[in-house]
């Protein structure tokens, strides 16, 4: 008797146990989908920030505000060419300085005055109208002041560009031309490509030994349409290494 029941109790502890175990499957379960619907619930607020089943949505009043993008514009160097043709300017204007007299005013009745040549021309000013003129005359000095790895090897061009202020004027274009060494020559910078004769520092290279030259080259300043904003100033080159360089400084005069 005590085995038969012993047995008859077996098959109610399984049906408990079988019970139990899918109570803690669905559980279970029902966590996973819980989990999953979470996560799903964040990936939409995270990806429309504005949905409404965000409890805590942004203030809509800075959601179109876009800061426009910064496009940085760079200044290129223009390429060396041999000009076919010279820049000729359009409009020219000529002005002839007034000729001072010596008239003689009476004074008083007695003694004369003679004006001074007050009238003269600064020997700066060019008389064509152009914004730009020489700051001083070109000076010859020595390459290895801005350059002291080539020693004797090398002979140029260089200097700045200054605005009414004096202060150094970056981007503007400067050309040269001329013949040099028994070759013609075309050449294109921009002011503040060399840093070494200041912000405002432009250069030529020359050639890789001294030469001389009578005025047989000159440079000149341009604007971004090709038009003169200086008279041609010519110069000399020296066949000496302490004159390799040759130093010509613009400022603005109007």
């Amino acid at each position: 008797m005590e085995s038969s029941e012993v047995i008859q109790h077996r098959p109610a502890r399984r049906s408990r146990r079988k019970k139990s175990g899918g109570l803690w499957n669905f559980l279970t379960a029902l966590l996973v989908i819980a989990t999953i619907g979470l996560v799903i619930y964040d990936a939409l607020i995270f990806i429309n920030p504005l949905n409404p089943l965000n409890p805590f949505p942004p203030d809509e009043s800075f959601a179109g505000i876009s800061l426009p993008t910064a496009t940085p514009t760079e200044k290129a160097l223009p390429a060396t060419w041999t000009p076919t043709a010279t820049l000729t300017p359009t409009v020219t204007e000529t002005r002839v300085p007034p000729t001072p007299t010596n008239t003689q005013f009476v004074l008083g009745g007695t003694g004369t005055f003679e004006p001074s040549n007050a009238l003269t021309p600064s020997p700066t000013a060019n008389l064509k109208g152009l914004p730009f003129d020489l700051r001083n005359k070109p000076d010859a000095i020595a390459s290895t002041i801005m350059h002291s790895d080539l020693g004797c090897k090398w002979t140029g061009v260089g200097g700045q560009v200054f605005d009414l202020q004096g202060a150094p004027m970056v981007g503007v274009t400067v050309q040269m031309g001329g013949r040099f060494g028994g070759s013609e020559v075309y050449l294109l910078s921009l002011t503040g490509t060399a840093i070494q004769y200041g912000p405002a520092g432009y250069e030529f290279t020359l050639g890789d030994k001294p030469t001389a030259s009578n005025k047989t080259l000159w440079v000149q300043l341009l604007d971004q349409a090709g038009l003169p904003l200086s008279d041609k100033v010519t110069f000399e080159t020296f066949d000496d290494c302490s004159k390799n360089l040759i130093l010509i400084n613009f400022k603005q005069v109007r």
